[in-house]
């Protein structure tokens, strides 16, 4: 078997670390070269043998103060289903109030993620969402 060695700019914080992560040929990652925190080695394994990302979007909301409301998942999930996903969310039109960490679509195709409003959308006229 041939070792193969693949390179990846790391986004795990704002070094940006250039990493070298060689595998066995088969996918198995044998060593991961050139982060400088934990995290660096974490991503680098991570993004050669399974990538996820976390995905956000906006949607339209119905009598709010605003008329969209911003979502993300709950977790990371695969690279490879990010715009599914993201369509599947983008179907969404919600009535405010929606309040900020409100699951508003559970299991998205199946992904494990939620959907989270990531900020509260009172009620048109109003200043804060009631508790």
């Amino acid at each position: 078997m041939t070792k193969e060695t693949a390179n990846y700019l790391c986004i795990s914080c704002p070094i940006s670390c250039h990493l070298e992560v060689e595998d066995d040929g088969q996918g198995n990652v044998v060593e991961v070269r050139g982060y400088t925190c934990k995290k660096g080695k974490t991503y680098g394994s991570q993004e050669h043998t399974d990538p996820r990302r976390m995905v956000s979007t906006t949607v339209p909301v119905t009598g709010g103060l605003f008329e969209r409301l911003p979502l993300r998942t709950s977790a990371e999930v695969p690279r490879d289903r990010v715009h599914e996903i993201c369509r599947e969310m983008r179907k969404l039109t919600l009535a405010a109030p929606v309040r900020m960490g409100q699951v508003v679509l559970s299991d998205i195709l199946g992904s494990g993620a939620d959907a989270i409003a990531a900020r509260d959308i009172p009620l048109a006229g109003q200043r804060k969402v009631k508790s």
